[in-house]
């Protein structure tokens, strides 16, 4: 079973939009069709962005912090790893591919343009449409 790290605004998308691609990368994760990786500092990360005002127009704190606990227990919880350097603009992308290497992550899931536009990353970083597609999901 591949292994995964999500990024957070890609788990932060699919809980507003469960139709998108994101939506239906967390469904086929809740089938069962890949291991979900994450980490303390993913979840306290999620939390605080899902706790803030702007986003009570689609869930209260305690939908927030229910989603957050669905996927604590049921994804795959390692520790956080320690940090490394990478030569990233933002050091949130590094800690997310450090994260994805840790767990021995065969893929890194994420929006973001920086991540997917480094040369050959290990793990490789793809979009949610993408892995929907490895994982033949329907569009």
């Amino acid at each position: 079973m591949r292994r995964v790290v999500i990024d957070s605004n890609v788990l932060i998308s699919a809980r507003l939009s469960p139709r998108g691609a994101p939506g239906r990368l967390l469904a086929a994760w809740l089938d069962g069709r890949f291991e979900l990786i994450v980490s303390p500092a993913l979840l306290v990360e999620l939390v605080g962005v899902l706790e803030r005002p702007k986003f009570r127009r689609w869930m209260t704190v305690g939908e927030a912090r229910a989603f957050v606990q669905t996927l604590r227990a049921g994804a795959t919880l390692i520790d956080d790893p320690p940090a490394q350097h990478h030569r990233l603009r933002d050091p949130d992308d590094a800690y997310l591919l450090t994260l994805a290497r840790s767990a021995e992550a065969d893929y890194l899931v994420s929006g973001d343009g920086d991540l997917r536009s480094l040369q050959s990353p290990q793990p490789p970083v793809i979009t949610p449409a993408d892995f929907l597609v490895s994982l033949d999901v329907d569009e």
